[in-house]
């Protein structure tokens, strides 16, 4: 979490920018192997202890052998430099142990009232969240596999455990606790920077169907079937997202208790929230358990119930919402949200005049009350972008459904427009290198009635490689690749704070937005 207020007072003070976006910082099962994937998480309520700062905790000034901290902090690097991915499993190993360490370490009266008072708020909720993860510590991260008596929350068979290993319980609940201070903390900085929002946070379409919230919640949740989507024009086989949907009829039955106390929780320290696929407070496409993509059906929900809660939300947090609206999308779904100050989401190269001669929507006429940006995580940075990696990779993978030539002829028609466009009004030279073309892609970005604008850190430093490809779980190594400069070395956060490319591309941003003195 220090690392997130560094990143924000870097683009906030250094760069005027007005918020820090970030992928969803949800649980994660503490076990092994651990889901890479922040889209797919154990909880959607709660927030992985993998973000911790240990030093960041107060008691860990009191604690009498930090050099073993230190130790594994320095095995943790050394073993990092040797391997081409992120290791959670290895570095949630190692702070485990540390934070272990300092959660034994006595609290003054005045911290320990505080670690109550959070404990009182959070309640029956932090309860099961912090029993689930002492279980799956015990029985393995899969709560269907468990004894019987241990599959539903309300059983005695989990009082009973939770009496007899209750400092293991209290552990997690602890950690929590301590991810809600540092997450304060971080906003907080962000916004005494100068950010207008600060952070802006990222709820995931759903949890993991072994998870902690689909064991608390699984009287609310549909166990039956997963969420998904259906085939379209870049996912051509269709998503399964492994994630059991909500049950309306439940929802309604509880007043949407549970939904309100998730969007509460999201925004406790946040200037925003992204909400993925906000189509599915609308409708989801449900697939039922053994069946493909394409033999899904939508089920709708009330929408307005659902919207008016976010709204309502939001507007006692003094926040904003950006709901994520690609894809397949009823027109009349974006009037609605319009309508209700939710912000929708443009991603440059799917802006397209769909109604004249279906080339780049001229910047003039993009969405206002939008979030744009020129790519995003399900797409490779735009450098790897340029030269049709996206294309490629989906051909490795199987994801087509045409002859990649036939793909790579297409992609290279639409960029060859983008790029005419950029030199249609002036942004790019007869003469440019990839560089110049980002410049320009971004420098366009900035023409668009945007209320919000996104410089993606990967295009930032010029990285190339896809962090995420939808369709896939372990043909590719999703989420799990580090960020990297142009010539494929992993980059340290403080490598990103002093990037001449970096700068040169906020610095365009921010004088293509930024009022001139007069």
């Amino acid at each position: 979490m220090s690392d997130l207020a560094d990143l924000a007072v870097w683009a906030g003070g250094e760069h005027d920018a007005g918020y820090v976006l970030v992928n969803p910082l949800h649980a994660a099962a503490p076990t092994k192997p651990m889901e890479p994937s922040p889209y797919l998480p154990t909880s959607r309520r709660f927030s992985s202890p993998l973000y911790l700062r240990v030093e960041a905790i107060p008691e860990f000034a009191y604690l009498p052998k930090r050099g073993r901290v230190w130790k594994l902090r320095a095995d943790i690097r050394a073993r990092a430099a040797k391997f081409d991915g992120i290791d959670r499993d290895a570095a949630w190993a190692a702070k485990r142990t540390a934070l272990k360490m300092v959660y034994r370490v006595p609290r003054p009266a005045g911290r320990q009232l505080a670690f109550e008072a959070y404990k009182r708020r959070e309640g029956r909720a932090l309860d099961d969240f912090a029993t689930w993860c002492a279980l799956a510590e015990k029985y393995g991260a899969n709560w269907h596999e468990w004894p019987a008596g241990l599959q539903h929350p309300a059983n005695a068979d989990v009082a009973d455990f939770v009496s007899r290993h209750a400092s293991a319980v209290d552990f997690h609940r602890w950690l929590q606790w301590q991810l809600d201070d540092q997450l304060a903390a971080a906003q907080s900085q962000a916004v005494r920077t100068g950010m207008a929002l600060g952070i802006m946070h990222d709820l995931a379409v759903g949890v993991h169907p072994d998870g902690a919230d689909a064991w608390a919640l699984q009287d609310v949740l549909a166990l039956g079937v997963t969420a998904g989507a259906p085939p379209d024009e870049f996912n051509q086989l269709g998503q399964n997202w492994s994630q059991p949907p909500w049950r309306p009829d439940q929802l309604e039955e509880l007043g949407y208790q549970p939904f309100r106390a998730l969007i509460e929780a999201i925004l406790r320290h946040a200037g925003g929230v992204r909400i993925d696929h906000i189509i599915g407070l609308f409708r989801l496409w449900w697939i039922p358990r053994g069946a493909s993509p394409t033999e899904g059906t939508y089920v709708r929900y009330n929408h307005d119930a659902m919207i008016g809660i976010v709204a309502l939300e939001a507007h006692r947090a003094g926040a904003v919402v950006v709901g994520e609206d690609l894809g397949t999308v009823e027109p009349w779904v974006r009037h609605y949200l319009h309508a209700r100050g939710i912000l929708g989401t443009s991603i440059l190269w799917f802006e397209l005049d769909r109604d004249g001669h279906g080339g780049p929507l001229a910047a003039e006429h993009w969405r206002e009350l939008c979030l744009s940006s020129v790519t995003t995580h399900d797409l490779p940075p735009t450098p790897g972008y340029l030269v049709g990696e996206h294309v490629r990779l989906r051909h490795q993978l199987g994801l087509l459904t045409r002859p990649a030539e036939d793909e790579l002829a297409d992609d290279r028609a639409e960029q060859a427009a983008w790029l005419a466009e950029l030199r249609r009004v002036g942004l790019l030279g007869a003469e440019a290198d990839e560089e110049d073309v980002i410049l320009g892609l971004y420098r366009y970005l900035a023409r668009t009635p945007s209320r919000l604008l996104a410089l993606a850190l990967t295009d930032a430093v010029g990285d190339r490689r896809t962090q995420n490809q939808p369709g896939t779980t372990n043909e590719y190594p999703n989420w799990r690749v580090p960020l990297t400069g142009p010539d494929g070395n992993p980059l340290l956060l403080e490598d990103v704070l002093v990037s001449p490319r970096a700068r040169a591309l906020a610095a365009a941003l921010r004088e293509a937005t930024m009022p001139r003195p007069e």
